[in-house]
């Protein structure tokens, strides 16, 4: 495949990460846990700049003079409950001088604009247009009774421009787009372990296009490090965990050995290691289905941490769950999804499943503990999806598209025919959707054409807002 690492790349980086890890063929396992408080990694905060435009006070058509302490106050719960983001600025311009404000704007990751009042395309719209024009992306936050500004904000958007239109009474839209500000700075301090190369899209297969377009670092590892790394785990550490996180929480153990279960707990541990020593937040594998263990659990457990663990090598995929991560919290569901036209059916289905899909905090989803269907060998996960949930199933690919749809889980089976973790969600039109599979822009092999990644909740409209502030195009199959 032409996007993947050539050799050269792939055996520098590699043997780099082989010496920062592995040490008289060992990994650094003392290294690792000198930084176990570490685990899991968490995002330094991201600079959201908030400014305040518009008059204040008792002239016609202005907020009251205690609205800016209302707003800095509802902001300060936002910080607190997301914990990854701080505010900077609050200037309220005027009496403030624009071009002031807009230079000491220069370390922000994103900037939230209340548009306190102002008519037609006077001084305030000039202002917001000024900050526009930093490239920053931006939020105008707009509630009723604030003048009459309002018309000429649309065109910001049709220009172009990065910003997000809030023309509403309801404040927890801020909430929402602050939330998606956080996207593409967490991504340009993201590292990706991974495993023996990737597959997907040419250009998420290229390590220089995906750090100049998204700043993500992909970490070449070879098979023979996460060996290496497996043998380096003591044993009865991987009891434990075997013990504490699988083996006393399943519903049922159906086909898996003992030891088989405990030797998947032994390659969480063994990735963990090398995720904290190369300070990675993500890892895929191509060898996932090979040794020294299967991937199953391991990426399993990962997504359940808030992490991203990524079957298949599939690089897509990753930066889709990356995404989605960061942007709502939850773990995504890489899916070989088949359709039912008579039932207006998506069904999605695989042996790798998160148990807390609805996010670290969840309580964790039914599972039963099972091969992997297609070797009948390994251990993998029967994941009970709840019916009733509204999910949003989505890849972004080519690093500039995201394709999205959104269905209703209606039924969990357990055919043998199909992968272990099952379930149907009903869709706009399944007969629609099955002839416009891929919307006529994407092209590749097999698991690039068919894997699509699933997740908890309709983020239809929040990922269209993150397309206008990431500058990608948002195209539903449906």
């Amino acid at each position: 495949m032409s996007g993947l690492l050539n050799r050269r790349q792939f055996m520098g980086a590699s043997a780099a990460g082989a010496g920062m890890i592995i040490a008289g063929g060992k990994v650094a396992s003392q290294a690792a846990a000198n930084q176990v408080d570490q685990w899991p990694p968490k995002m330094p905060p991201v600079n959201i700049y908030k400014v305040y435009i518009g008059r204040t006070g008792g002239i016609y058509l202005s907020r009251p003079t205690d609205e800016i302490k209302k707003f800095d106050g509802y902001l300060a719960k936002i910080k607190k409950r997301l914990g990854d983001v701080r505010f900077i600025g609050g200037e309220l311009v005027p009496p403030a001088q624009i071009g002031e404000v807009v230079t000491r704007m220069k370390d922000a990751d994103g900037v939230v604009m209340f548009h306190l009042s102002g008519h037609g395309g006077g001084a305030p719209a000039q202002a917001m247009a000024k900050i526009l024009d930093t490239g920053i992306p931006a939020a105008v936050f707009s509630q009723p009774f604030s003048g009459h500004g309002w018309m000429y904000f649309p065109r910001w958007q049709k220009e172009g421009k990065k910003v997000i239109l809030l023309p509403t009474s309801d404040w927890s839209e801020i909430d929402r787009v602050i939330g998606l500000m956080r996207v593409a700075p967490h991504l340009r301090r993201t590292k990706i372990l991974v495993v023996r190369g990737p597959l997907g899209t040419t250009a998420a297969c290229n390590a220089e296009q995906v750090k100049e377009r998204l700043g993500v670092e992909m970490i070449p590892v070879t098979v023979e490090e996460t060996i290496e790394a497996h043998r380096a785990v003591d044993i009865k550490e991987a009891e434990v965990e075997a013990q504490k996180y699988w083996l006393s929480k399943a519903k049922d153990i159906i086909e898996p050995a003992k030891k088989e279960i405990i030797n998947s707990a032994r390659l969480y541990l063994a990735m963990k290691n090398l995720m904290i020593a190369k300070g990675a937040q993500a890892t895929t594998s191509s060898n996932c289905m090979g040794g020294p263990a299967k991937g199953c659990l391991t990426y399993s457990k990962l997504n359940d941490l808030g992490l991203v663990g990524a079957c298949e090598g599939d690089m897509d995929s990753t930066l889709t769950m990356l995404i989605f991560q960061y942007a709502f919290g939850i773990p995504g569901f890489i899916s070989d999804p088949v359709f039912d036209t008579e039932s207006n059916a998506l069904i999605h289905f695989h042996c790798t499943c998160a148990t807390k899909m609805a996010g670290p905090n969840s309580k964790r989803l039914p599972f039963t503990i099972r091969t992997q269907s297609d070797s009948e060998r390994g251990v993998s996960l029967d994941v009970e999806m709840p019916i009733g949930q509204i999910v949003t199933c989505a890849k972004f690919i080519d690093l500039n598209k995201m394709l999205i749809s959104t269905g209703e889980i209606f039924k969990v089976t357990h055919d043998e025919l199909g992968c272990r973790t099952q379930f149907w969600t009903r869709v706009k039109d399944a007969h629609s959707m099955f002839h416009n599979w891929g919307a006529g822009v994407l092209e590749g092999g097999v698991m690039t054409l068919l894997h699509r990644a699933v997740f908890f909740g309709d983020h239809m409209r929040d990922i269209k807002n993150l397309g206008i502030l990431m500058g990608f195009d948002v195209v539903e199959e449906a």
